[in-house]
């Protein structure tokens, strides 16, 4: 269980000091026609996407209610693989805490929480509007 709290302890670093960077470089939505209309972005994008909502199949089959999964859902949809490193992270806390091991984590179904979702959609809500700087203060 150590070596996933690094991988995503690395994951969540990472993509936040990445987020960081390219926030600090150029506005959220102020993509070039050129790069958003290539096929291959347009593949990668769907490829992640599809990727995110696999992964929200298993955490909205261990979550316990619906407000949850959907909470969830938008959580990683527009968070992306730090939503992700995030469950994963305190899916692995926890489980540290109530005793079990790697089982536990993938096979032992929650009640279901709003607040830790509700709270990273309200974060990534204002992100992506601080990160739309260009069409909101232009």
């Amino acid at each position: 269980m150590r070596s996933l709290t690094v991988l995503f302890t690395a994951v969540l670093l990472g993509m936040f000091g990445l987020i960081f960077w390219a926030s600090n470089h150029t506005a959220l939505f102020d993509i070039p026609r050129e790069v958003y209309s290539h096929p291959w972005f347009i593949t990668t994008l769907f490829d992640a996407y599809l990727a995110f909502v696999a992964f929200w199949a298993w955490l909205a089959w261990k979550e316990g209610t619906l407000g949850a999964r959907l909470l969830w859902l938008f959580s990683i949809l527009l968070w992306g693989n730090p939503a992700i490193a995030f469950y994963m992270l305190r899916e692995l806390a926890r489980v540290r805490r109530e005793g079990g091991g790697l089982d536990a984590v993938f096979s032992r179904k929650r009640p279901g929480e709003l607040r830790t979702p509700a709270i990273l959609l309200v974060l990534a809500l204002g992100a992506y509007l601080l990160g739309a700087k260009n069409i909101l203060f232009a």
